[in-house]
């Protein structure tokens, strides 16, 4: 019997099923989650590629993982969490974080709310991929998934102070790219 509607199926059912080694089932765990979680790879990825492979990396790590979900919170939540966690990984073994300075970091004010209502949502999607891997993890991981400098800090293996200048400069590079967007768009 094909499987044609993976919403319908509770998360529960897809666990236990994924578990048995229900190759369906793990079909259909895949195939719901996809695109959420690949949108939480895109955010911390350079490019659509990168994206692509942190998913596979992602879902073998969930497959692998999936006795240690303890049915606390949603799965969902859970598998968020993997898929963080890998792209995290990645990027700590690949990339070095640029820190600037304390006064650098003074100075940086906040993209107003209103400019960034101005721009589609796949317009800012863009501009923070743009980012270098360093700020554009620090600015995922402290402005989207709402970790504190100090838990990013420990995450990257990096000081609380560097996790707070990456945040400023990852800032001041999108309020100026905003900025200038806002501006050809007025002329």
């Amino acid at each position: 019997m094909p499987i044609t509607d993976n919403q319908n199926i509770p998360d529960t059912d897809l666990i236990r099923g994924s578990l048995a080694g229900d190759a369906r089932m793990q079909e259909s765990l895949y195939r719901k989650f996809a695109g959420k979680m690949y949108a939480v790879c895109l955010r911390y990825a350079g490019n659509s590629d990168d994206a692509q492979d942190l998913l596979q990396e992602g879902f073998i790590k969930v497959f692998r993982n999936l006795d240690k979900f303890r049915h606390e919170g949603s799965f969902e939540g859970w598998m968020r969490r993997v898929f963080v966690n890998t792209s995290i990984e990645h990027y700590r073994r690949k990339v070095h974080l640029n820190p600037i300075g304390e006064t650098e970091e003074n100075r940086i004010e906040d993209v107003s709310v209103s400019a960034l209502d101005q721009l589609a949502e796949k317009d800012i999607v863009q501009l923070v991929q743009e980012l270098s891997p360093g700020y554009r993890t620090v600015f995922n991981l402290y402005v989207i998934e709402g970790y504190s400098h100090k838990e990013i800090g420990d995450m990257l293996q990096i000081s609380e102070g560097t996790s707070k200048s990456q945040l400023a400069r990852a800032k001041s590079i999108l309020q100026k790219k905003v900025a200038d967007i806002l501006g050809e768009k007025r002329k």
